[in-house]
């Protein structure tokens, strides 16, 4: 592979330049991608989940009046970023002869913002670049290499396409652990899917109410064997039909499954625990549950109460550490969906692949298996207990529930049929838990295809008097 150097620049000496200071005056497109790139650092550099860190930009008084398709820009343009890191790496990398300082502002983020513009998203160089050279000026750290991001931005509109045809975009966007840890449970092959199924962008799922075939006429969407709704959406999810007058959520087809594994809940109890944001608790709650929503963090009860509240909802909402909670009577039904790595969601968060570590594994699968413990104190003698992540690791998943099994015998495995809830075959594991993998269910056109990978046990406790299972 030809690699061509733009600059050689000594780390922490300014090139000698008799550049103009940066202009007061925004330039068109300069704020969506300063937005960008505060996106990308923010994940990045200070290790922020994108979510928060977009609520936070966005709650910035430069970008509160930032128009709906400059906000969409700006993620665009970040998630590919962090989706497409290690090969925007490679390509920036091939034009800078020496390591960069380590003080220098944002001006990685500016560089790979906008190799990822004119890589991935078809943008035009001169713009791009002039409004890259543009941001490095106006860092106050970054401003001394202004005439690098020039020219290294010049090399990869030349020759950065190029460079990405020859790349193994998977392997070099899927961080080493990860990979070995899929190839090990689900083999190479599988494993080369999962990676390129997590690369791409996620359609939009919404679970409605009702009324699914006149939801699809409005949405445009098409409707999924399991019950949700699909589509490409243009624009914000705000403001599509239906949206503030609760008529749907957006929530993956895959999540949606869990629930659904309770069969008939009308006129049952139920606990939700670790509620928040509500997708769950909302099926159940439409499905004429009577629910208890049990959360522990104050700011997702008040985005659970916010989603409720839109979706005209009615629930009982408990403050409490779902490891302890103890009520005075149990329920019908416990759901119970885990903070886990979230590796069969990078589709959809793709900072995943920057934030988590292996090292997390140990302390979640402790914090699952508390829970698992104390969910299974509130299920009452016959009821059901749902236990789910959105990991594709094995020991938050089938793992979790065999030690479970092990050490709690009134509960036994309810398995999974082939067609029930939409399932399909593929997606049950020999045990009969539901295993769903990001490459599953392929559809035309290829922006409609897969799912996230999700994991979920259905177990009943013994009545009095039933045979150990």
């Amino acid at each position: 592979m030809e690699r061509r150097r733009a600059v050689d620049t000594e780390p922490g000496k300014p090139t000698k330049s008799t550049r103009q200071p940066a202009s007061t005056k925004q330039p068109a497109g300069l704020q969506a991608r300063q937005l960008a790139v505060e996106l990308i650092s923010a994940v990045l550099d200070k290790r922020r989940a994108f979510d928060d860190a977009l609520a936070a930009s966005l709650a910035r008084p430069e970008h509160q009046s930032l128009a709906a398709n400059d906000r969409g820009l700006a993620r665009l343009i970040a998630a590919t970023v962090l989706r497409r890191h290690g090969q925007l790496t490679h390509i920036v990398n091939s034009f800078i002869e020496r390591p960069l300082p380590p003080d220098r502002g944002r001006l990685t983020s500016i560089l790979l913002a906008a190799a990822a513009q004119l890589v991935f998203l078809g943008s035009a160089p001169h713009a791009v670049i002039n409004l890259a050279v543009e941001q490095t000026r106006r860092d106050p750290r970054a401003r001394r290499f202004d005439r690098l991001t020039n020219a290294v931005l010049r090399r990869v509109a030349e020759k950065g396409a190029e460079i990405a045809t020859a790349q193994d975009p998977i392997r070099l966007n899927i961080p080493d652990w990860l990979w070995n840890r899929w190839s090990t449970a689900y083999g190479e092959d599988a494993t080369r899917q999962i990676a390129e199924a997590s690369l791409r962008e996620a359609p939009l799922d919404i679970t409605v109410k009702s009324d699914a075939e006149g939801w699809i006429r409005k949405l445009g969407g098409v409707l999924l064997p399991t019950g949700s709704i699909r589509l490409v959406p243009e624009g914000r999810v705000e403001n599509l039909p239906g949206f503030w007058e609760g008529a749907w959520w957006v929530q993956d087809a895959a999540a949606a499954l869990p629930a659904k594994l309770f069969g008939n809940v009308a006129g049952k109890h139920v606990a939700d625990l670790c509620a928040a944001p509500g997708g769950k608790t909302a099926q159940l709650a439409a499905a004429g549950a009577h629910v208890t929503a049990v959360e522990v963090d104050p700011k997702r009860i008040d985005r659970l109460k916010d989603n409720l509240v839109r979706l005209q909802l009615a629930t009982e909402i408990v403050e409490a550490d779902a490891t302890e909670w103890q009520p005075d009577t149990r329920f019908d039904a416990v759901l119970v969906d885990a903070p886990c790595l979230s590796t069969g969601t990078i589709r959809r968060h793709p900072d995943i692949l920057h934030l988590k570590r292996e090292g997390d594994l140990e302390r979640l699968v402790t914090l699952q298996e508390r829970l698992l413990n104390n969910a299974a104190r509130l299920v009452k003698p016959g009821g059901l207990l749902v236990y789910c992540t959105c990991s594709l690791e094995p020991e938050e998943g089938p793992q979790q529930i065999e030690r479970f099994l092990s050490r709690v015998d009134e509960f036994g495995r309810v398995p999974i049929q082939p067609g029930e809830a939409g399932i399909a075959a593929e997606w049950i594991t020999a045990d009969g838990d539901l295993r769903t993998l990001p490459f599953h269910m392929p559809l035309e056109p290829e922006a409609l295809s897969g799912m996230d990978g999700f994991y979920a046990a259905r177990l009943r406790r013994r009545s009095e008097g039933d045979a150990a299972v």
